[in-house]
């Protein structure tokens, strides 16, 4: 996310320098970096050339749906994504900006001691769950797109894949009555994940849906765009959470419904 923001601030081309260290903080150093607990931390630093950011839209950066992209370029997850996944990790992210200057941010994330041991081997009852059922998968991001389609389809499920609302409708009439499951993004432009799923829930009532997103689902319904209860898989995710999630709404019976599972 914080590359793609790079890319989008120089749409006349620039520099984009991706660095790492290891560093150390003292209690100092690490209160000169808010409430940041002393220790060896990985300092990984994103810096572009492009158009920079006024104060104000520092401010409000990291807000779950802020974006100053054009009507349908950004969701406004995307820095917020960043923000959850370091915050959770124990680390801090930081920025630096001024306008015609570029952009620069920091990510501190705390550093193991040691090194992971030998991946453990994966026994029979510990293997993604398969199927055979046809899916619908709705996904403006060509990258993870493909990422999930993969995945589906090497559990065993047909895919069928469209990058937007008005594409998925179009598919699901052409396979009307194969598509046991719509795999949406939850904020995609046009037509959200929420209005896709309702359009197709007229056209075939018992189709379960399963949302994805790349920030929490606390934050995705505490912003109107999911009802509590809904089924949620968040994003980034792995071949196992991601199959799991799939076999428990196919099992689960009427879309919608189910209690709401934990997606760590």
């Amino acid at each position: 996310n914080l590359v793609i923001n790079a890319r989008d601030a120089m749409p006349h081309g620039g520099k984009l320098t991706i660095q790492t260290a290891n560093v150390e903080l003292d209690e100092r150093s690490a209160a000169l970096h808010g409430s940041m607990v002393p220790g060896a931390y990985v300092l990984l630093t994103v810096n572009d050339t492009g158009c920079g950011m006024d104060e104000v839209t520092k401010q409000r950066l990291f807000e779950p749906f802020f974006t100053t992209k054009e009507v349908g370029k950004g969701t406004g997850l995307g820095l917020s994504t960043a923000y959850g996944i370091v915050e959770q990790s124990g680390g801090r992210i930081e920025v630096s900006s001024e306008l015609g200057q570029g952009s620069t941010f920091e990510i501190y994330l705390p550093r193991v001691a040691d090194a992971s041991g030998p991946r453990r081997r994966t026994h029979d009852s510990e293997r993604p769950p398969v199927g055979n059922e046809t899916i619908l998968l709705v996904e403006d991001d060509q990258a993870v797109r493909a990422l999930a389609t993969r995945i589906l389809r090497a559990a065993g499920y047909a895919v069928l894949a469209a990058a937007g609302g008005a594409e998925a409708v179009q598919t699901f009439e052409t396979h009307a009555g194969e598509i046991a499951l719509l795999l949406t993004d939850v904020v995609m432009p046009q037509m959200s994940g929420k209005q896709l799923a309702e359009t197709l829930s007229q056209l075939h009532p018992s189709l379960r849906v399963l949302y994805m997103s790349g920030y929490t689902d606390n934050a995705i319904q505490r912003h109107g765009a999911l009802e509590p209860g809904t089924m949620f898989i968040g994003k980034p995710f792995d071949a196992k959470d991601l199959t799991r999630k799939v076999r428990d709404v196919l099992d689960a019976g009427v879309p919608d419904t189910a209690p709401p599972q934990d997606t760590g």
